[in-house]
């Protein structure tokens, strides 16, 4: 795969793919520019080259066309200051107007198109709107590796039309190698924490991390079927019913491969879901019939930050519990600090996108860590051993 370094930009309009799909509020404004971050210093190199650059991307999920909430116009003021410039908007992501702008930009300037979505074209990867789109620019960067995993016209088929000049931007690029450090090469001793709502979000991924890793933590709201898996009592806390088996059978893979599986001991609980809930802490096999789990308890706090102080690999994908609520946050920081404290006494740490990132940032942890993902989705399906669409049609020689 060529990468931007390998390329000289001046004259040319370069058409990027980039992830700009960040959380709006209800004035539209942005409350977490991480991703928009990501993507400047792609941006810069081509402007520094004298090129032009031609921003694509999507937000949300619209049904129905174009809709105000999703419009990517709401970007623009945003995206004027990050470069100091008056980024331009397309009102539309193809048609007239757009080639227009895009054909009169000049080295330095920036074009942000209206949101792929708004076409059901994006989604179903239409090759006939990839090649529209691709009229845009002189040369394709593909930079969104959130979206790397869809086969949607604007990564992984819109690259055919550009046979020499197809690279990757440096989100792309930097995600891809911190994916394969954690993969290939560890340094030992190896420790993926895995957290979220459900065991079915991460079968794949748990399974292949028991051949490489020398311990597995397991957390947030998952943790609850393994426990009902044991015969625990769980009370109203997070079940996948049809998955107990699945449990126990993870546990004694685990168990088989020499991996080290710890499960959360105990719980903060709650009588409700509120963070104005009545708590107590319980251990995770007793737990009453009319309470639930909402984040792991002070012993598994404890024990699983020792694992983590002591690891030298450390692959973190989904959080503790309902950290979103501050009375159920401690468990995730908790993590998130033992990462932090791994990480400065030489440890790598992958942050594994979605709702860790979310966290890492949220705590103010995001430069402690060695790498935090842009892409939760994404980057799971890649450890997984799946082929990423966007990454594949880079690779691909026409």
């Amino acid at each position: 795969m060529k990468t931007v370094d390998q390329y000289n930009f001046a004259g040319k309009r370069a058409l990027i793919r980039v992830d700009f799909n960040v959380p709006l509020n209800d004035q539209y404004e942005i409350t977490d520019d991480t991703r928009i971050r990501a993507a400047v210093p792609t941006i810069q190199k081509i402007l520094n080259d004298g090129g032009a650059v031609i921003l694509m991307s999507h937000l949300g999920r619209p049904k129905n066309g174009p809709t105000e909430k999703y419009s990517l116009r709401h970007l623009v003021p945003h995206l004027s200051r990050a470069f100091n410039t008056d980024v331009k908007f397309a009102p539309d992501c193809i048609g007239p107007e757009a080639y227009e702008l895009a054909q009169s930009l000049q080295p330095g300037q920036i074009l942000l198109l209206e949101n792929l979505r708004f076409y059901p074209e994006e989604e179903k990867g239409d090759v006939a709107f990839a090649e529209k789109l691709s009229k845009l620019g002189d040369v394709y960067v593909n930079d969104a590796f959130g979206t790397a995993h869809r086969a949607h016209a604007s990564t992984a088929v819109i690259a055919q039309f550009f046979p020499q000049d197809k690279m990757t931007g440096y989100v792309m690029q930097a995600e891809l190698e911190n994916a394969k450090r954690v993969l290939d090469n560890v340094e030992r001793p190896y420790t993926a924490i895995m957290g979220g709502a459900k065991i079915s979000d991460k079968i794949l991924i748990i399974e292949r991390l028991l051949d490489k890793v020398d311990n597995l933590i397991i957390g947030g709201g998952m943790s609850y079927t393994f426990s009902k898996a044991e015969g625990g009592e769980i009370g109203n806390s997070l079940l996948e019913a049809d998955k107990t088996d699945l449990a126990l059978e993870l546990i004694n893979k685990a168990r088989e491969k020499g991996v080290n599986l710890y499960l959360p001991e105990d719980s903060i609980i709650a009588n409700a879901f509120s963070n104005d809930a009545d708590t107590d802490i319980k251990h995770n096999h007793h737990i009453p019939a009319t309470w639930m789990g909402l984040d792991i308890g002070p012993e598994a706090r404890e024990q699983f930050a020792e694992v983590i102080r002591n690891s030298r690999t450390i692959l973190w994908n989904g959080p503790m519990g309902v950290f979103e609520m501050s009375n159920f946050s401690l468990g995730t920081q908790t993590v998130a600090e033992a990462v932090v404290e791994a990480t400065r006494n030489g440890a790598f740490s992958l942050i594994g996108g979605g709702d860790s990132a979310a966290a890492v940032n949220q705590f103010g942890y995001g430069n402690d860590v060695s790498y935090v993902s842009t892409g939760g989705g994404a980057l799971l399906e890649y450890m997984e051993g799946k082929t990423l669409p966007g990454v594949a049609a880079l690779e691909t020689v026409y």
